[in-house]
């Protein structure tokens, strides 16, 4: 399920009277098929214990190479070390890749673990294991497509087992759906077996684009051609605007809301919560009359020093809207920075990483820490940044590339941890001098999961239940509590 974005340059009609709100509320449908009996529908059934803390996951769809970002091996052959140097960071002793400049400058804010491996090399496959945090594949499952018999994603399980704190739902996932380049949705984004119903809600800012990767405008470009900058890509921030051609004479009374949502949205017949629309209604009104959450999804009106701190780009819009909706009271928000498998550096990989990747995710979550921490609420908020999985210690070239790059590799990745109670330049794990296998403390992606959910407060017992109603249990690997002081 989604919500609709509209041009930042659309005239606001935004009334602040509850009976505008109502008819708004009542015409997102209109917009772009939402709806608003699952705007919050998933709020929780079994919270467990509450946590002030929130999460914010940082999901780079294509694989991130471990040697030449936060693993380097500088005394490795030509053909496995690559082209970067590593640089000291705050941490005495700590080193990672010399154009990560200002992450490197704050280690005492962020961890390492050096050593999570799942041993898959297959985009889809990796994305499901790293977005479900679940290692085994279910029966049936399809590379493909999304089924109703996937494991549920953790954007899905945390927006059914935490509960909301106002109008916006507990977990949502921005800026878009992870989609391959031919068009197909990967799996592991969804609900599956928690029920299509409890889906977790998509912000979808940005359009679709098949042809190119990176953070346009400036860092938008092709893995074989370089830069190929794009003006006409817009990052859309959250509208509840009203077409020109709704009849507002025929919305005098709630009975003509209740009309209007009855005929529009088709799931209201066959919702498995009908006695509780009218909640999920009023709440849906609530947001939008509440003008602190509706300023939460506007990241081209924030102070514009801001803006140029986080980059005014896909990925600096992206996490400055992140951060937005962590202070409004979302818990759980997973940031794609870079659809169509963007990291993916089969070829070029060295002036792909330094030009147009490395730069923007650089500058953003460094802003991102700098912006948390100003607000005082880094202590309180995870950040995660992590890959499908890591890339191969040998470079190779492609028979159709003119540069080398590194293939995929499941046996080992790099995860970035930060805020949350993070000890600063902790590092957990390490691999073998060719960058290739854990050699201790290896790790899985379930528990990369389990912190999650631990740090969201969610207690150790807690089950979630299938659409069968069969009862299931949530953790399924043990938390890094060592990267924790």
């Amino acid at each position: 399920m989604s919500f609709d974005f509209r041009s930042p340059s659309a005239k606001s009609r935004i009334a602040t009277s509850t009976r505008r709100a109502a008819i708004k509320a009542g015409s997102i449908s209109l917009l772009g098929g939402f709806g608003l009996d699952q705007l919050l529908a998933h709020e929780a059934k079994n919270p467990g214990t509450k946590s002030p803390k929130s999460v914010i996951y940082i999901f780079l769809s294509g694989g991130l190479s471990q040697i030449d970002s936060f693993d380097m091996k500088p005394d490795a052959p030509a053909d496995i070390r690559g082209e970067f140097q590593p640089v000291p960071t705050r941490t005495p002793g700590l080193h990672i890749c010399e154009h990560l400049p200002e992450l490197a400058k704050r280690s005492n804010q962020w961890a390492l673990c050096r050593s999570l491996s799942h041993g898959s090399n297959e985009h889809s496959d990796g994305h499901y294991i790293m977005l479900t945090g679940r290692t085994d594949l279910p029966p049936g499952f399809d590379r493909n497509k999304p089924t109703d018999s996937d494991w549920p994603s953790i954007a899905a399980l945390t927006g059914k087992l935490l509960p909301s704190t106002g109008a916006l739902p507990s977990s949502l996932v921005l800026p878009d759906k992870i989609v391959h380049r031919t068009g197909r949705t990967l799996p592991g984004q969804f609900g599956g077996l928690l029920g299509r119903q409890n889906d977790p809600f998509f912000l979808e800012a940005s359009k679709y684009n098949p042809t190119g990767y990176g953070a346009y405008p400036d860092y938008h470009f092709h893995h074989g051609k370089g830069l190929q900058k794009r003006d006409d890509l817009q990052f859309r921030t959250f509208s509840l605007d009203l077409p020109d051609s709704v009849d507002f004479d025929r919305f005098q009374d709630r009975l003509g809301l209740r009309s209007l949502l009855d005929g529009q949205q088709k799931q209201l017949e066959t919702a498995k919560n009908a006695d509780g629309i009218d909640r999920y209604r009023e709440m849906a009104i609530r947001l939008l009359s509440d003008d602190k959450t509706k300023s939460a999804f506007d990241v081209h009106g924030a102070d514009p020093k801001l803006q140029d701190k986080y980059g005014r780009n896909a990925f600096g819009w992206s996490l400055l809207m992140a951060r937005q909706l962590v202070e409004t009271g979302v818990r759980f928000v997973q940031v794609n920075l870079g659809n169509n498998e963007t990291w993916d550096t089969h070829q070029a990989a060295f002036p792909n990483l330094r030009d147009f990747l490395f730069p923007p995710t650089d500058r953003a979550v460094s802003a991102l820490l700098d912006d948390l921490a100003d607000h005082g609420m880094l202590d309180d908020t995870l950040v995660v940044l992590a890959s499908e999985f890591g890339r191969t210690p040998k470079i190779s070239t492609l028979s159709s590339a003119a540069l080398p790059g590194r293939d995929h590799w499941g046996a080992v990745q790099s995860i970035l941890l930060a805020g949350g109670g993070v000890q600063g330049g902790a590092v957990l794990g390490e691999t073998d001098k060719m960058g290739g296998y854990p050699v201790t403390d290896g790790r899985r992606a379930e528990d990369l999961a389990a912190t999650i959910y631990e740090t969201l407060g969610i207690p150790k017992t807690a089950h979630w239940t299938d659409v069968s109603g069969r009862p299931m249990p949530l953790y399924q690997g043990e938390p890094l509590s060592e990267l924790f002081s």
